[in-house]
């Protein structure tokens, strides 16, 4: 059985949505310091699990101490809401992908890895109740 077959009934029957949370390793330094391919990221992943954007992708990049320099990004989407912060010192990618319709975790994980070509992640999904 498929994530997205395991999880949408969840969703649909018992919780007001589903988040997740995809931490992404060793990502390519140029990807994630790009603002124009962070929103084509973004523009990618809605058509993929079919998420409606609502709004222009935010991005911008801040951040005065090292450890946390690096580009934010907030997607505006019908259902909810996709965010990332890109860490310019460790070169990994912290993603979160909130919706009240349903998604599968581990498409979003899998393309987000490869597209910023990370050498792996680590996954957390939560039912909002």
């Amino acid at each position: 059985m498929k994530t997205q077959e395991a999880v949408e009934p969840e969703v649909k029957l018992s919780a007001w949505g589903l988040a997740t949370s995809i931490d992404i390793y060793n990502c390519d330094p140029a990807a994630i310091r790009d603002a124009e391919r962070i929103k084509q990221f973004v523009v990618e992943l809605c058509e993929l699990i079919e998420m409606k954007r609502f709004g222009e992708t935010l991005v911008v990049h801040f951040g005065e101490d090292e450890r946390v320099a690096g580009y934010s990004m907030v997607q505006l989407i019908e259902t909810s809401l996709i965010s990332a912060h890109f860490a310019n010192l460790t070169n990994t990618v912290y993603l979160d992908v909130f919706s009240c319709k349903g998604y599968d975790p581990e498409v979003v994980a899998e393309f987000a890895q490869r597209f910023f070509a990370g050498s792996h992640c680590i996954t957390h999904s939560n039912k909002r109740l």
